[in-house]
């Protein structure tokens, strides 16, 4: 059997041989070249299951290279080689389509990883070239319909699982990131390695570093034992960041550096150790403007963000709500028993603006089914009106607001909104400092929630809509305490 053959491109002569060497080692055919031309005439007589280039050559940049082996419709894996602390070229070469990239000074380890990663995923194309129809091949969507919006998200999928960039996932709330990501795992080579994800929003601040990276035992008290964080638990796989807008902003900054490093450092440990991971993250909200009001760093955003796949909201692919119905209806029911909905609510179904998306699609069918004749859905049994009930005015009072959070997303609920006061019409003079009157309202605002509450702060920040931590830090910022 034939061993792969791979092309290593770096005008550096020391560097070159040493990577000759290496890739030998590991049962490689190796082909060199120190500039683009000679690498552009390897090209035209070798296919490749691997190509690394220096960024900075003679003739021009490694870069270029990745475009016209992308343009020209090759699948095989290229990456780069940066200088070091060149962040800004290893973006550029990950959006222009690169599968990896590696800094100077060249950490062997690393680079043997990341070519039995590229490896791998050579392999995968190949088996799949021999489909009748390869683009398609592979593992089944979790993401259910046929719309031409979700049609298109399945073919970004396909082809951003042939890469190691960092994935951003943008969506609505019950769209369906995490299942994207998990199709995106699916589809890499990386499909037979863990898939991790962490719900960032869900973990206690004091806690994060240690959830994140590990700690040894006796790190800290109650350490009994050494446990792996979550980049250890998904190494050589996938790790999903959910909700990574709701990261603060001081494990941002060692996230950041566990990204650059690809090491992290355990809890009580003196020394880093190499992480391989594939790194995709989500959020519903708009990090650029997170990034302006100070809440994302910058630096982070750009490691995260190097390619984006969106998912459109449900109100905008009506046409997959009857397979989408069908689908959950029968996870719904028991072996042997039937659901359906009449025409006229399937009607109504597919009229309605859907806020909260698929998620909410499954609460309201899950709702209805028990209200349902015979197992027999109809419009009522839906319940859609109360659902879309809009406020009466721009003065939106926490009433509506919890109101219309309990029935759309949590369901019955053990605290009681309705009796909230309505929250204070705008004033007819203009505030001297509009800040400092926002403010007031919004202190207004929890401290009646609170006390609705009994001082229960999970149970207000859910009666707001907001998260625990985003309750916290308003009380903290607004000097709100129990004595109020």
């Amino acid at each position: 059997m034939t061993a792969p053959r791979v092309l290593v491109i770096d005008d550096e002569a020391d560097l070159r041989e040493l990577l000759e060497i290496t890739l030998v080692k590991m049962g490689l055919d190796v082909d060199s070249a120190g500039s683009l031309e000679t690498a552009r005439h390897c090209l035209q007589k070798t296919d490749y299951a691997l190509i690394l280039t220096d960024m900075r050559l003679p003739d021009g940049l490694g870069i270029d290279l990745v475009s016209e082996v992308v343009s020209g419709g090759r699948h095989t894996p290229i990456a780069v080689i940066t200088a070091f602390g060149s962040a800004e070229n290893a973006v550029a070469a990950l959006k222009a389509g690169a599968f990896d990239y590696l800094s100077k000074p060249v950490a062997l380890d690393q680079l043997r990883r990341m070519v039995q990663s590229a490896l791998h995923m050579h392999r995968a194309t190949e088996e799949r070239k021999q489909a009748a129809d390869w683009q398609d091949a592979g593992p089944p969507s979790r993401l259910i319909g046929y719309s031409e919006a979700m049609r298109e998200v399945r073919r970004q999928i396909v082809r951003l699982a042939r890469s190691m960039a960092p994935v951003a996932i943008r969506g609505e709330s019950g769209s369906g990131k995490e299942l994207a990501a998990r199709d995106i795992h699916d589809h890499s080579p990386r499909a037979d390695k863990p898939f991790v994800a962490v719900n960032c929003g869900a973990i206690p601040e004091a806690l994060m570093e240690a959830e994140f990276f590990g700690y040894r035992k006796g790190a800290f008290t109650g350490a009994m034992e050494d446990r792996e964080g979550f980049f250890q638990a998904a190494n050589g796989g996938t790790l999903l960041l959910d909700e990574v807008a709701d990261l603060p902003l001081t494990m941002q900054v060692k996230l950041l550096r566990a990204i650059q490093e690809r090491r992290v450092r355990k809890l009580g440990a003196t020394v880093e150790e190499p992480v391989d991971v594939r790194l995709i993250s989500a959020t519903h909200r708009n990090l650029e403007s997170c990034v302006e009001h100070g809440t994302f760093r910058q630096d982070l955003y750009y490691r995260l963000n190097v390619i984006e796949l969106k998912l459109p909201p449900l109100r905008e692919r009506r046409d997959d709500i009857d397979r989408l119905t069908a689908a959950i209806l029968g996870r719904l029911t028991a072996p042997g028993d039937e659901a359906a909905l009449t025409p006229a609510a399937s009607e109504a179904l597919r009229a309605y603006a859907f806020p909260g998306n698929v998620r909410e699609l499954e609460n309201i069918l899950e709702r209805a089914l028990a209200f349902a004749n015979h197992g027999v859905i109809e419009v009522a049994d839906l319940a859609l009106k109360s659902l879309v009930q809009p406020p009466a005015d721009v003065a939106v009072s926490a009433a509506s607001v919890a109101d219309n959070l309990t029935s759309t997303t949590q369901g019955p609920q053990t605290v009681d909104a309705s009796s909230l006061e309505q929250v204070p019409e705008l004033p007819r003079e203009l505030p001297h400092s509009l800040p400092e009157h926002l403010d007031e309202v919004e202190r207004e605002i929890i401290r009646r929630a609170l006390a609705k509450t009994r001082f229960n702060r999970t149970q207000a920040a859910e009666l707001l809509g907001i998260s625990f931590r985003q309750l916290r830090y308003r009380m903290q910022r607004l000097s709100i305490r129990e004595h109020d």
